[in-house]
């Protein structure tokens, strides 16, 4: 498909770039959704790290 060097083409053009980013942008969110379970998946004990091996 190609897109002509016109407005009707720069208006195609930026529809689609508009949809791309919400889509990027979604798909960031769900990542940064995850990362608080992630913390809680990697507890950390503070007495074993006090207390050496």
């Amino acid at each position: 498909m190609t897109v002509t060097d016109t407005m009707e083409g720069a208006i195609i053009l930026s529809t689609i770039d508009f949809f791309l980013s919400i889509v990027i942008i979604w798909g960031i969110s769900l990542i940064l959704r995850f990362f608080p379970q992630l913390n809680k998946l990697g507890k950390i004990d503070e007495d074993k790290l006090t207390g050496g091996h």
